[in-house]
């Protein structure tokens, strides 16, 4: 049932800082109406759109529906800010159930599979097929992240990747060569030993954190050549070896260099300026391409590179992808104009409004990263030739308590609350018990 969904968390990770920025006010027409109608001058249709943007997230959109209202003169879009927070996921479903949800909504792409498969989105295979609207369009994985069981539920709009950053003068000061950044676990082993400088049980410098900002055990067990789903039995392998692997490579590394005072240096770490890797604290650690507008404004003359995420190999690297999209809720009065809507966005011209005024985030369509000269950044080019590479979080019905679970997995083993493998049996055994109900 639609309702079950009310218990379902938000998952906020890594999402451009451009599309939530806090340095904005709220947009749109404020309030919280359902779907629109027929109104304004000659008849217009007006449909209600929600979103959570601030910022430069919402004069990009902003600029998107001034791009559409005129060339859809018939169309009016009612811009309604939903604050980007737990509460957002209840309140859109409570529209839902309650028979009056919006037009058109920003979504996570990571929900598509969870909320498709209680009947909560409208499907828009047929709609899709009939304007020639296909996977060839995007990144493979973010088309496949937008649908659920053979059906299109979401047109996608933004992506992201992760690689390792490092810190160019800290290489230079221990003697490592900062234009030869590891690729083999055991090089970023080396790297963060010689980078760290500890005093006591407090950390002045540390090299690396495994599962520090976008660390998590999804980057590492596709990394090491795991996988988390198989698409044949429809059951998740958590436990596969290669993703015990690296959990346990990351249990060995905190123990190295104790993970209660790793813990000590993480709870003093700050944001923004204060990001333990801006302010020269973190010579390492993975994180997504959003970070680049961070260094940019807070510390614009580091010297750092990026570089793929290291493999026990040293070859076969990968990322992994997330990213928002534009859904239709079911129950939506104006399915039509708002597909319309989607359909523009879903477009070259309709990204391009939008995408020119976000420098440094990502298309979810290459030739539209490839017009905006996306690549002449040499940061953001690292992470737009990964993306073919990329893998995205399996679109299954029980995605976020997947996720959970292999959050709740990676914090018990790095505690010493159970091996590795213990703690990813249970994971598994978990999931798989909630997608047979």
């Amino acid at each position: 049932m639609i309702i079950s969904l009310l218990a379902l968390s938000v998952f906020l990770a890594g999402c451009s800082s451009n599309e939530k920025s806090s340095s904005g006010g709220s947009g749109g027409s404020g309030g919280s109406g359902g779907s629109g109608g027929k109104g304004g001058d000659g008849g217009q249709t007006e449909i209600t759109f929600w979103h959570g943007s601030t910022g430069m997230g919402l004069e990009a959109l902003n600029a998107l529906v001034k791009s559409f209202e005129e060339s859809h003169p018939d169309i009016k879009v009612k811009m309604v800010y939903t604050e980007a927070n737990e509460g957002a996921d209840q309140k859109l479903l409570t529209s839902v159930t309650g028979g009056n949800p919006p037009d058109v909504a920003t979504f996570d792409r990571f929900k598509v599979g969870s909320w498709a498969s209680q009947g909560a989105l409208t499907d828009l295979t047929d709609m899709a097929a009939a304007d020639g609207i296909s996977q060839d369009r995007y990144y493979q994985y973010a088309w496949d992240e937008a649908s659920y069981q053979g059906k299109l539920f979401a047109i996608p709009y933004s992506t992201d990747s992760r690689l390792l950053y490092y810190n160019k003068d800290h290489f230079k000061e221990v003697g490592l060569d900062p234009e030869n950044p590891p690729k083999t676990i055991a090089e970023l082993e080396a790297a963060a030993e010689k980078l760290t400088i500890k005093e006591g049980n407090r950390f002045k410098r540390i090299g690396f954190i495994p599962w520090y900002s976008q660390g998590w055990l999804y980057s590492w067990g596709w990394a090491f050549g795991g996988e988390f789903y198989n698409e044949s039995t429809q059951e998740v392998t958590a436990n596969d070896p290669k993703i015990v692997e690296a959990l346990q490579w990351m249990v060995d590394f905190g123990n190295k260099y104790n993970v209660e005072d790793i813990s000590g240096f993480e709870s003093s770490a700050g944001s923004d300026a204060l990001d333990p890797f801006i302010s020269g604290q973190l010579s390492m650690k993975v994180d997504g391409n959003w970070t680049i507008a961070g260094i940019k404004k807070f510390k614009p003359d580091l010297n750092y590179g990026v570089t793929p995420i290291p493999t026990p190999t040293g070859t076969d690297f990968s990322t992994w992808s997330g990213g928002h999209c534009f859904i239709i809720p079911k129950g939506a009065k104006n399915t039509e104009a708002a597909w319309e809507f989607l359909k523009y966005f879903g477009g070259p011209e309709g990204a391009k409004a939008y995408y020119s005024k976000l420098d440094g985030s990502l298309s979810v369509q290459p030739a539209v990263n490839e017009e905006l000269q996306r690549e002449n950044d040499p940061m953001l080019k690292a992470f737009i030739d990964i993306l073919p590479n990329s893998n995205h979080r399996p679109v299954i019905s029980e995605g976020q308590l997947l996720w959970n679970e292999l959050a709740s997995a990676t914090e018990n083993a790095t505690r010493g609350k159970g091996t590795p493998k213990e703690n990813l049996d249970k994971a598994t055994e978990t999931v798989n018990k909630a997608l047979k109900k």
